[in-house]
C-alpha cells in the first residue's frame, strides 16, 4: 500500500475522527503488518444481498452493462464511429481504466471522472454531444468499462494537479451542511456500522459506481448518491455541473485507494 500511504498522506489527517487513518498508513499489527479496517458496503450488506451482487446472473447490475456492451460496440454521433473502432476489445483496451478516475486531463486541462471522459470521447472522436449523469445510455457504458478493471485495486493517479480537487472533496466531507447540520464524515467516518432507521452505516467507499441499488430500482451513478445524502441532511443540492460533485469524488476515490473495484456493485 505504499502508493496509497503517500497519497493519503498528501491529503492530511481528514481521517483521524473514524480510525481510517490509522488503518490505512500504519496501524500495526506484530506479525500480520500494515492492518487495515477499511470496509466495503458490500460488508455491511446481509448474505442475501452480498450473494446476490456477486452472482452476475442474478446481478440486475449486469442488464445494464449488456447494454453498455452493445453500445461500446454502436456508431454514434455525426463521425459514425463507435467506441470499438478506437479501442478495440475492452476486456484488453479498458482494464484497469476505471480504477484510476478521477484523472487529470491535459487536453481540456481540468479534471475528468470515467462518465466525463466517456463523454469527452463521444463529443471529440463520435461528434455525438454529452449526456447527463444518469443518462442510461452513459451508465451503461461506464458500468461496461468499470466491469473490466473489477477485481482491481482502486489506483487514483499520484498527480499533484489534482490536489486542490482533493482537498475541496475532504472539506466538503467535513462540512455541516443542511437543517440537520451534520457532516458526511460525522456518519460515515465517526459512526459506520450503527444504525439510522433500521439501515447499518457504511464507511462510504465509492468502489462500485455505477450501482444498482434497491432504493433506485435501477442503476445510478455516485452522483445520484451523493445527492440523495446532501437532501437527506436537508441541504439544497449543488446544481448537476457544479465542481463539488468531482471533488467529493476525487476525495473518495484517494479514501478508497487500494481497495477493491467492484463495478457493477449492488445496494440497499
Amino acid at each position: 500500500m505504499t502508493f496509497g500511504i503517500d497519497l493519503l498522506r498528501q491529503a492530511g489527517a481528514g481521517l483521524l475522527a473514524a480510525g481510517i487513518w490509522a488503518a490505512a498508513v500504519g496501524a500495526q499489527d506484530a506479525q500480520a503488518g500494515p492492518l487495515d479496517l477499511r470496509r466495503s458496503g458490500l460488508d455491511f450488506m446481509s448474505p442475501a444481498l452480498q450473494a446476490l451482487q456477486r452472482d452476475d446472473s442474478q446481478n440486475p447490475a449486469m442488464l445494464w452493462v449488456q447494454d453498455g456492451a452493445a453500445l461500446w460496440r454502436s456508431a454514434a454521433g455525426a463521425a459514425g464511429k463507435s467506441c470499438a473502432n478506437c479501442h478495440g476489445e475492452a476486456a484488453q483496451s479498458q482494464r484497469g481504466v476505471a480504477a484510476r478516475y478521477p484523472a487529470w486531463d491535459n487536453a481540456s486541462g481540468q479534471p475528468l471522472n470515467l462518465a466525463g471522459r466517456i463523454n469527452q470521447c463521444r463529443q471529440r472522436y463520435q461528434q455525438a454531444p454529452a449526456l447527463a449523469a444518469d443518462h442510461a445510455d452513459l451508465l451503461s457504458l461506464a458500468a461496461f468499462v468499470g466491469l473490466q478493471s473489477r477485481g482491481l485495486p482502486l489506483a487514483p493517479p499520484a498527480d499533484a494537479r489534482l490536489q486542490p480537487l482533493r482537498q475541496q472533496g475532504q472539506a466538503l466531507w467535513q462540512q455541516r451542511l443542511g437543517q440537520l447540520n451534520l457532516a458526511c464524515s460525522q456518519c460515515h467516518d465517526a459512526l459506520a456500522g450503527q444504525r439510522l432507521g433500521g439501515a447499518v452505516i457504511p464507511q462510504a467507499h465509492a468502489t462500485g459506481y455505477p450501482s444498482y441499488r434497491l432504493e433506485w430500482q435501477g442503476l445510478g451513478s455516485l452522483q445520484r448518491r451523493l445527492r440523495g445524502c446532501v437532501v437527506g441532511v436537508r441541504a439544497e443540492p449543488f446544481a448537476p455541473d457544479a465542481p463539488e460533485w468531482l471533488a467529493l469524488e476525487a476525495w473518495l476515490a484517494l479514501r478508497s485507494v487500494g481497495m477493491a473495484v467492484e463495478i457493477p456493485a449492488l445496494r440497499p
